[in-house]
């Protein structure tokens, strides 16, 4: 199995296309975070609304859930966020 460029020549410095390959990378998991906030925010969204509109206890268990699972959400993005950025930082340190 081939291995990645830069793991490959780790003799040799980065050029150009890779350091804008590594630019690239951070942006899309800049992005990926903003999406998993995205899903989140709008998760808790409507477990509020469920909570502020509807009376009944099925909508309130419906609702936590909701908020539960925003919450989750939320810190599933953070994680894997911070998980992605400390590979990218360890290439570019390359």
């Amino acid at each position: 199995m081939e291995e990645s460029p830069p793991a490959r020549n780790r003799d040799e410095p980065l050029i150009l296309r890779d350091y804008l390959a590594i630019d690239r990378t951070a942006l899309a998991n800049e992005r990926t975070l903003l999406g998993y906030m995205r899903t989140a925010l709008a998760l808790a969204a409507v477990g509020a609304s469920a909570l502020k509109f509807f009376d009944s206890v099925a909508f309130t268990v419906f609702g936590w859930g909701f908020l539960a699972i925003g919450a989750a959400m939320s810190l599933i993005g953070l994680q894997r966020y911070w998980q992605f950025k400390g590979r990218i930082d360890a290439v570019r340190r390359i």
